[in-house]
């Protein structure tokens, strides 16, 4: 998997660990070895643009998912692998980040694990608008930070 990152968010943070746990999901959910994914953490004033361009809603928000090839996940009973191509991007606010986790008791890495993979998600396809679709992505959001965690520890 390619995973660029590229920081310009000024936040200190494990930059290498999230190109991992990028790489980690990928490969779990069977993503062609060629896809290619582009991590980007901004500031907050930077988010608060993207946010109200492209979503039309003011202020910064955690994550956005920007798909490019619109490449999917294969289904279960599919023996290959998906194609190659450009996942897309997936734009962090570590600095919202940061104040989620407070508020959820944990760390600001563990806010950042989430929401690359909730990130990610959208990039193949998986939206949370209506509550199976809801249901579905954050079970499999879990599903992948446990795995990622265990991973980790192992």
């Amino acid at each position: 998997m390619s995973v660029e990152l590229a920081n310009e968010s000024g936040a200190a943070l494990d930059e290498q660990a999230l190109a991992d746990l990028a790489r980690f999901v990928l490969d779990r959910l069977r993503i062609h070895p060629l896809a290619e994914l582009s991590l980007l953490l901004v500031d907050v004033e930077t988010m608060a643009q993207l946010h109200q361009r492209w979503m039309d809603e003011p202020g910064p928000t955690d994550v956005m998912a920007f798909p490019m090839d619109e490449l999917r996940p294969p289904r279960d009973d599919e023996a290959d692998e998906a194609a190659p191509g450009l996942l897309g991007d997936v734009v962090l606010c570590p600095s919202v980040a940061e104040a989620q986790a407070l508020a959820a008791g944990h760390s600001t890495q563990a806010e950042l694990d989430l929401l690359t993979t909730h990130g990610i998600l959208h990039l193949l396809g998986y939206d949370h608008a209506d509550p199976e679709g809801h249901a579905q992505m954050f079970a499999l959001q879990d599903s992948l930070v446990v795995a990622w965690r265990e991973h980790r520890q192992g």
